[in-house]
C-alpha cells in the first residue's frame, strides 16, 4: 500500500471528511494510532504499528507521522504526510517523551484533542501515559472517527476488492484440487498459500483457519499435521488480498459421502447465510440480516451452536485483524450503507457433536440489495 495507490484528489476526499468529523465534535486535533486509519490518510504500509506509531492531523494543515526510525525510509518514499518525525534506532528509546516533545511544539497540548484507543495497536502503558500528558485537553476518544468514515467504499477501493476475490476464488479452486485422504491438514494449507502468493495476493491479516475430523467443531482452528482421512467433515477460511484490501471465504467440504447430522448442519449453515444476505440492503440496521440468520438458526434447534457475530464490516488488514466495526449481531447501532463490504458467515458448532458448519461469503451492500463477491461454489465440497 502507498500513497500512489490511489488519486491525490481522492485523498484529498477523505481528508477533508476527517476534518468535517472533527469540527463537528469540536477538536483542534486527532491522534490516530490504528495502521488503518493511518493507511486511509496518507497511504502508509509501513510495519511501525509494531512499536509506537501514530498520526497526528490537525483541524486543518499538514500531516505529521511519527514511528520507529527503521521505517523513515519507507515513510518518505510511501507515505503522504508533510513530516516525519522518529525515535529509536539503534539504541531503544521511550517514544512517549519524543512525543510530548513534538505535540507541544505543534500546539496540541494546548487545544482540544481526541485520539483513537484501537484494539491491538497501542499499548497499555503508552496510553496511560499519554492520558496523563494530555490532561484536560483530551475530549472523549474518537476510536471509531475515521473508521466509521471508510466504512463506504470508493471505486477504486472496491476494485481492489473485487482483485482481491478473483486471487481467493482461484485459491479455493486448489484446495479442493489438493483435498483427499493421506494430506495433512498443514499441506492443504500450504497449497492455498501457495495459489494466494502466486496470483498475486500478499499475505493476509489473519492466519487460515481449517480443520477436520473430530476438530470440525472449532469455530476458528488453525491447520495441523493431522492426515485426512475418510469421513472427516471440516471447514476452510482464509483471507486473500490486494493491496491489503481483504476478501475472506469460508467453504465446508467432506471426505466421501456426509452423514445425515453433516448435511443437515451445512444446509443450516446456508441457509443461515441466505437469510441474512436477503435483508442487507442500503439503509438496513446492521441488526436485520442477523436476526434473519439467527431465526434460521434457532428454527433447527441450533441457537446453543450459534457462537459468534453473523458477519462484519471488511477493511483493509493488518495483523491480526482485517475487521471494520460495523457487526451484524443485537445491539449493533450501525445501519448499512451502499458500498459497503460485508462477510456473511452465520456459524453453527456443536463442541459436543465435534461438529461445525460456516460458510463465509462478502457481499457488496447496494441500494436495492447486495452483490455477492465470490464466484467459487457455495455448495459442500465432497472429495472421493
Amino acid at each position: 500500500m502507498s500513497k500512489h495507490d490511489f488519486s491525490r484528489e481522492e485523498f484529498a476526499a477523505r481528508r477533508e471528511a476527517v476534518s468535517r468529523a472533527m469540527s463537528e465534535q469540536g477538536l483542534e486535533w486527532l491522534v490516530l494510532f490504528h495502521p488503518v486509519s493511518i493507511r486511509w490518510l496518507t497511504g502508509s504500509d509501513a510495519k511501525s504499528y509494531q512499536e509506537f506509531q501514530c498520526l497526528i492531523v490537525p483541524a486543518s494543515g499538514p500531516l505529521t507521522i511519527m514511528a520507529r526510525e527503521g521505517e523513515r525510509n519507507e515513510l518518505q518514499d510511501e507515505a503522504l504526510v508533510e513530516r516525519i518525525e522518529t525515535f529509536g534506532g539503534g539504541e531503544n528509546e521511550d517514544p512517549i517523551p519524543r512525543f510530548e516533545r513534538l505535540a507541544d511544539e505543534l500546539g496540541l497540548l494546548r487545544g482540544r484533542c481526541s485520539i483513537e484507543v484501537p484494539a491491538y495497536y497501542l499499548h497499555p502503558h503508552h496510553y496511560v501515559r499519554l492520558r496523563e500528558l494530555l490532561g484536560s485537553n483530551l475530549a472523549a476518544e474518537a476510536t471509531n472517527l475515521v473508521h466509521d468514515l471508510s466504512l463506504v467504499k470508493s471505486p477504486a477501493e472496491i476494485d481492489y476488492v473485487r482483485k482481491a476475490h478473483a486471487i481467493a476464488d482461484a485459491a479455493m479452486a486448489a484446495f479442493v484440487s489438493g483435498l483427499r485422504p493421506g494430506r495433512s491438514e498443514l499441506a492443504l494449507a500450504g497449497d492455498v498459500y501457495a495459489a494466494l502468493l502466486a496470483g498475486g495476493s500478499g499475505l493476509s491479516a489473519s492466519p487460515i483457519n481449517l480443520v477436520a475430523g473430530e476438530r470440525s467443531g472449532y469455530s476458528h482452528g488453525a491447520p495441523t499435521e493431522r492426515l485426512l482421512k475418510a469421513g472427516d467433515f471440516g471447514s476452510v477460511e482464509y483471507g486473500a488480498t490486494w493491496r491489503r484490501y481483504t476478501a475472506t471465504i469460508g467453504r465446508q467440504f467432506c471426505l466421501g459421502p456426509p452423514t445425515p447430522r453433516m448435511r443437515e448442519l451445512y444446509d443450516v449453515a446456508r441457509r443461515a447465510c441466505d437469510a441474512c444476505i436477503a435483508e442487507i440492503r442500503d439503509g438496513a440496521p446492521a441488526t436485520a440480516p442477523h436476526e434473519a440468520a439467527k431465526r434460521v438458526i434457532g428454527a433447527a434447534g441450533l441457537e446453543h451452536g450459534r457462537v459468534h457475530t453473523s458477519g462484519y464490516g471488511l477493511a483493509p488488514g493488518f495483523p491480526p485483524s482485517w475487521g471494520e466495526p460495523v457487526h451484524m449481531i443485537g445491539g449493533s447501532d450501525y445501519v448499512l450503507r451502499a458500498g459497503m463490504v460485508l462477510s456473511v458467515e452465520p456459524p453453527v458448532f456443536l463442541g459436543e457433536e465435534r461438529l461445525g458448519a460456516r460458510i463465509i461469503d462478502n457481499v457488496l451492500v447496494t441500494h436495492d440489495g447486495s452483490e455477492l463477491l465470490s464466484r467459487a461454489s457455495r455448495d459442500l465440497i465432497v472429495a472421493a
